[in-house]
């Protein structure tokens, strides 16, 4: 890496300390200047004492060379006690500021394409600056510790001068190794995190494999096929395979230390031993050579120290990963300005159009959707089944904008919803995944992140939680809505699966009442009972009112009521019609209708689970 780089990469440190407090900033800079100057300092301090009792100076005389010595020893101790908690302060600001920026940037882009990259996950990784061991360090420490690099060359100059008041040949006898020593010693951790960087996906791994032995929805299956023992040895062998190379390249630089310390040795006893030898034949005083000795020693002092370079070295790899990820998710070239809706048109939903939709998942040879034309109307119940990998969930996937289409368009009332700006879009969808999330927040919070920015609305929320049947059930925890869902919390309660789902359509439910406008379900109920399903889809459609319903459900059952339905097949649609029109047609959805028509009368009126669709 070129030197202007490395100083460029600097800077960039450098500039973090804007992310802290003001006065905080204010305060360790005048702190790292006491400590840059104290060595020069004590040395002229200590130098003019000796000197004033070698002449042999009454109580009087000594007073005020004791009271200046002592006032910087004071002050030495002051700084060295002030200085730890003002630092943590400065560098934690810092790395707050910085994870909130890689957050930002993770849940900025649009769509999913990028984020699913390892690439990018990689640099996710390394980018958010979340020590994990020794060598990694965040961008706070690595700025505080630039800083003080730099206030270290302030107290090498004055330092310096003392020793070239002394004589000038020793002060760069006294620098320059030190120095040396220094660029040595940044090399070393140079390399040191160049291997640990290398071993991030490693780590990513082994991160993963650690997860698994301690949450509890993997423990259950850990436990019962007994793989646990596999599970730490295989966290393990990837930990191992990250630290290792870092471990060896540590071990070199450990086995060189000698060359550092002869680098340091030799001038000082030299320098030491010629200083002593002048002031025992009287050319220079005792006093002086005294300040001269204890600024040399300030010199290595300052210079030898190694944490500092460490922690510079630990950051910049983060800083690196950081502006990589920026790079990865710069904003593309704008395109035309969002378009509005026709507003008044109130709460009408949109028609839906996928024109000639093709897309492909990255690194994937065959289509999952061809030139796919399909209508959604405004305000029809729209049911799309198939067999698995038809392309069902994709095109939920497509219409909500987290990927984009390979080619073709969708449209809203004949807007590109690219154009329309897919935030706005979004605000018009309410939808439910079957993979949903269950986050470990309060029930309130869990529905009502259906539109995040209406939290607060508590009508909307027990209009919600009344739509899907969650009345009962709420009423019977702890705190009612805000009962925390899940056990690891203080007061919080699980549900079953059955009830988990329903909490996930509560959640676009309330999207819903505060002004979404088609109401989409990826398999909304595989966790329910016939029964509950059943009331469930009518009172979703008694919900909906008026909204465009697009409903994906392995049950045939269920989506029988739906205005119409439409079978997916290689990527197109293949069969489109009302449950009456399809069956008489008898083909596809005719045949998967009867199948599970058989299973459920072989079950006894209850659906085996896992049909086809």
């Amino acid at each position: 890496m070129r030197p202007a780089h490395r100083i460029v990469e600097r800077l960039t440190l450098l500039r973090r300390l804007s992310d802290a407090p003001r006065g905080a900033c204010a305060a360790l800079c005048l702190m790292e200047t006491l400590r840059a100057v104290l060595p020069a300092a004590t040395a002229l301090a200590t130098g003019s004492l000796i000197t004033t009792l070698r002449r042999g100076a009454g109580t009087h005389g000594i007073g005020v060379p004791l009271a200046v010595l002592g006032s910087v020893l004071l002050a030495n101790q002051v700084v060295g006690a002030l200085m730890p908690p003002v630092r943590t302060l400065v560098s934690q600001s810092i790395d707050g500021v910085h994870r909130r920026r890689v957050c930002e940037i993770a849940v900025g882009d649009g769509t999913l394409t990028r984020l699913e990259d390892a690439r990018v996950q990689n640099l996710i990784r390394g980018a958010t600056g979340d020590p994990s061991n020794w060598t990694e360090k965040t961008p706070g420490d690595g700025a505080v510790s630039q800083l003080s690099i730099v206030f270290g060359y302030v107290g090498l100059l004055s330092a310096g001068a003392v020793v070239v008041a002394y004589s000038w040949w020793l002060a760069p006898a006294a620098v320059l190794p030190a120095v040396l020593v220094r660029v040595i010693t940044q090399r070393q951790w140079i390399g040191i995190n160049r291997v640990w960087a290398k071993g991030i996906p490693e780590s990513r791994r082994s991160d993963y494999w650690a997860e698994l032995t301690s949450s509890p929805a993997e423990a259950r299956e850990m436990r019962l096929f007994g793989f646990g023992d596999w599970t730490v040895r295989r966290q393990q062998r990837h930990r191992l395979n990250h630290f290792e190379p870092a471990w060896r390249e540590g071990g070199r630089a450990v086995s060189r230390q000698w060359v550092q310390f002869l680098i340091s040795a030799v001038p000082l006893v030299g320098i030491y031993y010629l200083a002593g030898d002048r002031a025992m034949r009287g050319q220079h005083s005792v006093g002086l050579m005294t300040a001269a000795l204890a600024a040399a020693w300030g010199v290595f002092s300052i210079m030898a120290g190694n944490a500092n370079a460490f922690n510079v070295e630990g950051a910049l790899p983060v800083l690196r990963s950081f502006a990589e990820l920026e790079r990865q998710f710069a904003p593309r070239a704008p395109g035309p300005p969002a378009v509005a809706r026709d507003a008044s048109r109130g709460r009408t939903p949109a028609e839906i159009r996928f024109e000639g939709v093709t897309f492909s998942y990255a690194g994937a040879g065959t289509p999952v959707l061809s030139d796919l034309d399909l209508v959604v109307r405004p305000g029809e119940v729209l049911a799309v089944v198939g067999m698995n990998g038809a392309g069902k969930t994709t095109l939920i996937k497509l219409l909500s904008g987290l990927y984009l289409p390979t080619a073709g368009r969708i449209t809203a009332d004949g807007v590109d919803i690219q154009d329309l700006g897919l935030d706005r879009w979004r605000g018009e969808l309410a939808v439910v995944f079957q993979d949903f999330i269950k986050y470990h927040f309060s029930a309130a919070d869990n529905i009502a992140f259906g539109k995040a920015q209406h939290l607060g609305n508590r009508p909307a929320l027990a209009a919600a939680v009344r739509d899907a049947g969650l009345s009962r059930l709420l009423d019977e925890l702890p705190d009612g809505l805000d009962t925390p869902l899940s056990r690891s919390l203080s007061g919080g309660m699980d549900l079953s699966g059955g009830q988990w789902q329903q909490v996930a359509l509560a959640r676009a439910l309330f999207a819903l009442h505060v002004g979404a406008t088609t109401l989409i379900l990826d398999e909304p109920t595989a966790h329910l009972d016939v029964r509950t399903e059943f009331d469930l889809f009518h009172r979703l459609i008694g919900a909906a009112d008026g909204a465009s319903v697009i409903l994906i459900s392995h049950r045939l059952s269920t989506v029988r009521e739906a205005d119409r339905i439409v079978l997916l097949d290689g990527g197109k649609v293949a069969e489109s019609g009302t449950h009456d029109e399809l069956m008489a047609l008898r083909g596809q959805y005719a045949e998967m209708f009867d199948i599970q028509a058989r299973r459920f009368q072989a079950a006894g009126g209850q659906p085996a689970e896992g049909s086809a669709t």
